[in-house]
């Protein structure tokens, strides 16, 4: 008769592979990470700069991958979890990872494009390690603070380039390019085609990006306790939202 771990290793190793390298009962996810203990590994950085307890709170996972955060979120107590994702095979490893684990999880397949379809605000949303994923990031951005966002936004993303961050002027004039030289001005790199051989990497951000692009969505960074994680709450937008290409063009008057 088949081991319990036996049986577990081969169900595991049916939904895979697996990015998020989780312990299900003592069976590995993803023994043979490139990244190793991951996603665990960022989680220990920034962990502790999140509420302990989140009695009563509703989180909202945008791109939850295998569920590692949105256990994590349901474990310290949240009322409701959903994860959100687009791939199929990503959402049948959550689930199995949050009923191996105990967890009472939602989980909806869907994109950050399609969060305002929701209908509905969440205390805190996490949105890890997808920006970089995006053809349109700023419109994402938009799109989380203006449908899902009520109060706590927890972000992560690659970051290259630069980690230095320069002043930035409110403008400039058209004859002087020379600030968009400087290695700390706000830079959003393009990926035409791969990055580390994955063809959905499009847009990287220097450090200074990453700040300028969050309170251009309308977020306040009120914390940096990992190098790539910043902790945002909800604040005034210094521009108009975001474009929803499906809303019929308004008549103007003549």
């Amino acid at each position: 008769m088949m081991r319990s771990e036996d049986r577990l290793r081969g169900e595991i190793d049916a939904l895979g592979p697996w990015f998020h390298n989780m312990n299900l009962d003592g069976v590995w996810t993803a023994p043979n990470h490139f990244l190793g203990d991951y996603p665990a590994l960022k989680w220990r950085g920034f962990a502790d700069a999140l509420p302990a307890d989140l009695t009563g709170k509703s989180v909202l996972d945008i791109g939850c991958n295998g569920g590692f955060y949105a256990i994590e979120m349901k474990r310290r107590g949240a009322a409701r979890v959903l994860g959100l994702d687009s791939d199929a095979r990503y959402l049948a490893q959550a689930r199995f990872a949050a009923r191996v684990t105990g967890q009472d999880i939602t989980f909806a397949q869907g994109s950050v494009y399609d969060v305002g379809a929701l209908g509905e605000r969440f205390d805190v949303v996490l949105f890890m390690g997808v920006l970089y994923h995006l053809r349109h990031p700023l419109l994402a951005l938009d799109l989380i603070r203006e449908t899902v966002a009520k109060d706590l936004l927890v972000f992560q993303s690659m970051q290259r380039g630069s980690r230095e961050v320069v002043p930035v002027a409110g403008d400039y004039d058209f004859f002087e390019p020379a600030p968009f030289a400087e290695a700390g001005y706000p830079k959003l790199h393009f990926i035409e085609e791969r990055y580390a051989g994955d063809p959905t990497n499009w847009w990287v951000p220097n450090r200074a990006c990453t700040e300028a692009m969050l309170r251009a969505s309308g977020f306040a960074i009120v914390g940096h306790p990992e190098e790539e994680v910043y902790l945002c709450r909800c604040a005034e937008k210094a521009a108009p939202g975001a474009v929803y290409p499906a809303r019929p063009a308004q008549e103007i008057p003549a």
